[in-house]
């Protein structure tokens, strides 16, 4: 008896190249020219038709998490159906695609592990750095975009080494849907230093580095190897940083900012996304920004980066640096900061009080409370970014009310179960007169006879604008011009003075609401001096730089 073999067919390359695959959409021509007879079904479908079948699917699928494996499933088989479907349900599939699915996403990756996407580099093989950007066999001029992480504060869930790959990948997949940024020009990056949670460290099924996060000379020295091999690879290249750990992610951005072309999501995007809602704000109070007293409740990376974003602005509107300073407090878990604390990080010591000026001020168990500071400070900015849920109270809220005419409170710590204070009771509290944007959706609010509706303060409405200004401007750096710009065009978008409404415009059609913010990104770059290309119509550049969800002409396409 002979011994029977049996071999798989193999598969035409074109079907599982995500980039060029269209699946039944490919014409009996194109089939003929790809050599696909016979392997795919007669019919032939329209990209419409396939994004059609293909958003059914998802809104079959059981929960959040299996419709983002779904999606990612599609991603990775056909990218542009993938995009056609997200841009076309884009503020549906965002909370999807990123936040807050991607954070479950992200727990479980090691286990629901099914496709490498992006570069994996390892601070354990530093030298191979080198090697894993040229298999991607891109040219000098072929990126455009490249988004990393270490994963140390993966959006409110903190610590998840190797799986904050996806944090990467979700925030190009937004960055391409938003804005239109060629898929094919971005790369997404895992900076694998190790990692702290232990629970990681003794699965057996966890893909990243087994052992504790690497800190000092050794992490600085693979974080300049990564910039220096990045930029030198792909000199064109935004270089973003994602969910970094505080005292790292400011460190970096202020020692390489000047050098390269950085941009760090969480300091400097939130931050302008929250001066976007304040600017409007502004409209409505009738206090200048140069006249703004800012306090920031939960004084880390994020609250401490959006101070430095509306000092900026008031420093712009006509305030000295000293005053515009000396108009932010910050209160953290410690209380009011003041600069005898010993434990005060270095990017919070720009802004900590002078310990005589709160010598009288009550304090409770040696701390000065935030609602101690309002109370005396009368601020008319009121920001939290604290994760600790009900902080700002009726007391605290009511305070600010006193205060001044038109209190501007932003509650933008996420998800819903960290908020400070949910927006109807700040408004029922403040008897209708808050100026109220949140970091979390948030249905409309009735009261005393008027709806109010809430912005979100989603980086989504800012950084894909500004990603693609950078890039059509070919700006060397990210300028506190730029980010000024952004998130003046985003303010811009929206009128806030009737009665109930938001701050924000909401991310209903945010490719348009991207490409006038990109288009004053690059105005910007060129009014500081930083831009290398200068178009002749800038908002046509920008319009014909978007990448298009489309089947481009030609089956080789």
């Amino acid at each position: 008896m002979t011994e029977s073999h049996t071999r798989t067919p193999a598969t035409p390359s074109v079907l599982v190249d995500p980039l060029r695959n269209r699946g039944v959409a490919f014409t009996p021509e194109e089939r003929d020219a790809l050599g696909l007879a016979g392997r795919l079904p007669s019919g032939v479908l329209t990209l419409e038709r396939q994004a059609q079948r293909a958003y059914q699917q998802m809104q079959l699928q059981s929960s959040d998490l299996a419709k983002n494996v779904y999606l990612e499933q599609l991603h990775d088989r056909n990218e542009t159906l993938y995009f056609k479907v997200l841009a076309d349900h884009l503020a549906e599939l965002l909370p999807i695609v990123y936040d807050p699915t991607v954070g479950e996403a992200i727990e479980k990756y090691s286990h629901e592990y099914r496709h490498p996407r992006g570069i994996f580099l390892s601070i354990d093989r530093p030298d191979d750095m080198e090697k894993a950007f040229a298999t991607l066999e891109l040219g000098p001029e072929d990126v455009d975009l490249i988004v990393c992480t270490d994963a140390e504060e993966i959006l409110g869930i903190g610590d998840w080494g190797v799986g904050g790959i996806q944090i990467s990948v979700g925030k190009l997949a937004v960055y391409t849907a938003a804005a239109g940024i060629d898929p094919r020009r971005v790369v997404p990056v895992s900076l694998d230093v190790g990692t702290d949670r232990t629970s990681l460290q003794d699965d057996p099924l966890y893909l990243g580095n087994r052992h504790p996060r690497a800190r000092g000379a050794d992490y600085d020295a693979f974080i300049e190897k990564y910039l220096e091999t990045a930029s030198s690879t792909f000199p064109n290249a935004l270089l973003h940083f994602e969910d970094f750990g505080p005292s790292n992610a400011r460190r970096i951005l202020e020692q390489y900012g000047g050098r390269y072309r950085i941009f760090n999501d969480d300091m400097q995007g939130t931050g302008a996304i929250t001066l976007a809602a304040a600017l409007s704000a502004v409209k409505v109070s009738g206090v200048r920004m140069r006249d703004q007293k800012l306090v920031v409740f939960g004084a880390g990376t994020a609250g401490v980066g959006i101070a430095d974003q509306l000092r900026d602005a008031m420093i712009r509107d006509g305030a000295g640096p000293e005053q515009a300073a000396a108009q932010v407090w910050l209160v953290d878990k410690q209380g009011l900061l003041t600069r005898d604390m010993a434990d005060l990080r270095d990017f919070q010591q720009a802004y900590a009080r002078d310990p005589a000026e709160a010598a009288d001020w009550a304090k409770d168990d040696g701390a000065i409370s935030l609602l101690e500071t309002i109370r005396r400070v009368k601020p008319t900015i009121l920001l939290g970014t604290s994760t600790a849920h009900g902080a700002f109270t009726r007391k605290v809220v009511e305070a600010m009310s006193e205060g001044t005419e038109r209190p501007i409170i932003f509650p933008i710590s996420n998800p819903t179960s960290r908020i400070e204070a949910m927006p109807a009771d700040v408004i029922a509290w403040s008897r209708g007169k808050a100026l109220v944007a949140t970091g979390i959706p948030v249905a409309p609010v009735e009261h005393d006879g008027v709806t109010y509706q809430i912005g979100q303060a989603n980086n989504a409405l800012l950084y894909p604008g500004l990603g693609l200004g950078t890039i059509v401007s070919g700006a060397s750096q990210v300028t506190a011009g730029m980010l000024l710009a952004a998130a003046q065009a985003v303010a811009d978008q929206v009128d806030p003075s009737g009665p109930g409404a938001s701050l924000l415009p909401p991310v209903d059609d945010l490719r348009e609401s991207s490409a006038i913010t990109a288009t004053a990104v690059v105005k910007a770059s060129l009014d500081d001096g930083v831009a290398t290309s200068k178009p002749i119509d800038t908002a046509q550049a920008v319009r014909e730089a978007m990448w298009q969800p489309v089947y481009a002409d030609g089956a080789e396409a």
